[in-house]
């Protein structure tokens, strides 16, 4: 039953962003698709006991090759789908805490929920560039001149 409750939100969340970012109304259903498909990845693996971080970079390296996919088959831009599919994923509330106890003098706590969101966004941002490094080392091998 959680599972349907973090596709459903998940799938709303990116969708919805889509929306604000001005996306296509045809790749709204896809924006949806590649940020539930993320989270679900993100939430099994950290569920599981597998850590944040790495929850994070193998999710946002899922999304990065589904948005990859989705503008290959439909001839659009890959941020589209990056950018709605990531948004689940960003450490917004995790920054608010670090600065609400910044301002609140408890400096410990503040560093440690800094560090941890800078160590989720960092894996973001891996996971989007493997992905994308990944997808250009294909393409040249596939592209490249045959002997």
């Amino acid at each position: 039953m959680i599972y349907v409750e973090q596709l459903i939100t998940s799938f709303i969340a990116s969708a919805a962003f889509g929306i604000i970012f001005n996306a296509p109304k045809e790749s709204l259903f896809k924006c949806g698709f590649s940020g539930m498909v993320g989270w679900i990845v993100y939430f099994a693996l950290d569920y599981n006991g597998f850590g944040t971080v790495f929850a994070t970079l193998m999710a946002s390296f899922l999304i990065a090759v589904i948005s990859q996919v989705f503008a290959k088959a439909y001839r659009t831009p890959v941020i589209i789908f990056s950018v709605a599919g990531i948004i689940p994923l960003v450490p917004g509330g995790l920054a608010y805490d670090a600065m609400r106890n910044f301002v609140e003098n408890d400096y410990n706590i503040a560093i440690s929920l800094a560090a941890k969101a800078s160590m989720i966004s960092g894996a973001i941002a891996v996971g989007l560039v493997f992905s994308e490094v990944i997808n250009q080392v294909i393409r040249r091998s596939n592209l490249g001149p045959t002997k």
